[in-house]
């Protein structure tokens, strides 16, 4: 018998550190994704001018391979670990002060699908409570885990560190992982801060919630700072106050981060991309196979023009775990549909309405294109093109919710 979409989201209240903390780590996390491609897109680009200019010399010894894209489609997974830095433990008091909080885990996990021929990117989140198999794994101290049948995928990085995780996503995803980093807890203030900020919309009454530390009105505000972690944080100032609808929220940041972030007032701004560079670079742990400047130049570029509507952030599928309400499992069915696609390269459609969880409403300054602004090209078809030329596109289940990086959402404020 299927199990029934996950309510994992509204089971009861998380103790105020770790919902802090889990917050913070998606936050972090998705600021260092898009830090690491606008700083890898700076690299590529100061390499490519020097070359230009560079003279040759009869004695010059050889040269390194030449910078060029990196044509293959590839993944990418970034960890947000829960661990305490110099920057935030006042602000996570007992998590971060409590003897009995100490060790580290990977409550965020999201797994970045870079396709080929056309481009697409995919940002996959995997919850923290997902029960999944964990893999043998070896530490970094050397330590050997000998892997578990069924436990928490947040739990992965205690057993075995970063590489403990990538095993464990590649086992669950049948995706093969070359490239992984792990972000902590102090990184999103400077990463945020050095782009300027970014412009979110609150919609609604407004958003007021104590537990975050927001008495903010409707309409645009730039956040910076805390301010940023506060509205990633917020759970009960918006929408019905679920995981759901915070999910919502973040998914609007992640959007206007991409979008700052592609903006002429980044790419074209030498000072902002040398110092976004730099904090990125002194903000992550990357794999060995990350560590190259010239790599991360290499993927990065990959990504600068792909179209705001062919970025997709969706949140692996679950279902309740039938031994425990707080807990959920895999939705093997919908995800071998989300995989089959990013295999297929095949184009993502979001079947779930925008807001459905509750977290975001549609911005009322945007106006809502009228029909023949949505279907231009509705001419004669291209006799070139056939069925079996392209990958089609795939309808996702509805069970599967996210948003695109094209679409304006503002959060739903509920006053």
């Amino acid at each position: 018998m299927t199990q029934p979409p996950a309510q994992h989201a509204r089971r009861k209240p998380e103790s105020g550190w770790r919902r802090g903390a889990k917050t913070l780590a998606i936050a972090l996390t998705v600021a260092v994704v898009a830090a690491v491609a606008v700083g890898g897109f700076y690299a590529w680009s100061l390499t490519e001018r020097l070359q230009e200019a560079a003279v040759p010399l009869k004695d010059a010894p050889e040269q390194p391979p030449a910078l060029s894209t990196y044509d293959q489609p590839f993944s990418l997974l970034v960890v947000g670990t829960d661990e305490c830095d110099d920057e935030v433990k006042q602000a996570f008091g007992a998590r971060c002060s409590d003897p009995g909080n100490e060790g580290s885990r990977n409550d965020v996990n999201m797994l970045l699908h870079v396709s080929t021929n056309p481009r697409r990117v995919t940002v996959v989140s995997f919850p923290r409570d997902l029960q999944i198999p964990i893999p043998a794994c070896t530490g970094t101290d050397g330590s050997e885990f000998g892997g578990a049948s069924k436990a928490p995928i947040n739990s992965a990085y205690e057993d075995g560190g970063l590489s403990c995780v990538a095993d464990t996503v590649s086992q669950l995803s049948g995706q093969s992982i070359p490239f992984a980093a792990k972000v902590s807890f102090g990184n999103v203030v400077n990463i945020t801060d050095a782009i300027g900020g970014v412009e979110v919309c609150i919609g609604g009454e407004g958003i007021d919630d104590p537990d975050a530390g927001i008495d903010w009105p409707p309409g645009p505000r730039v956040v910076t700072g805390y301010d940023a972690l506060a509205f990633l944080r917020t759970r009960k100032g918006i929408g019905d106050g679920s995981d759901l609808a915070r999910i919502g929220n973040q998914q609007q940041y992640l959007s206007r981060l991409v979008n700052k972030l592609r903006s002429d007032e980044v790419l074209s701004n030498p000072a902002t991309l040398i110092t976004l560079a730099n904090t990125a670079v002194n903000n992550i742990t990357p794999s060995q196979s990350l560590a190259d400047p010239i790599r991360i130049a290499q993927l990065a570029y990959t990504l600068k023009d792909v179209p705001f509507d062919d970025i997709t952030f969706v949140q692996y599928p679950v279902v309740d775990d039938p031994a425990d309400p707080n807990r959920v499992i895999p939705d093997e069915a919908s995800a071998a549909i989300l995989w089959d696609a990013l295999d297929r390269n095949a184009a993502l459609t979001l079947t779930g309405e925008a807001g459905a969880n509750g977290g975001v409403i549609a911005d009322p300054s945007v106006p809502t294109p009228s029909p023949t602004e949505t279907a231009p090209d509705a001419g004669t078809p291209d006799p070139s093109a056939s069925a079996s030329a392209g990958p089609g596109t795939v309808d996702l289940p509805s069970n599967i919710s996210g948003s695109k990086a094209d679409q304006a959402t503002c959060s739903a404020g509920n006053g």
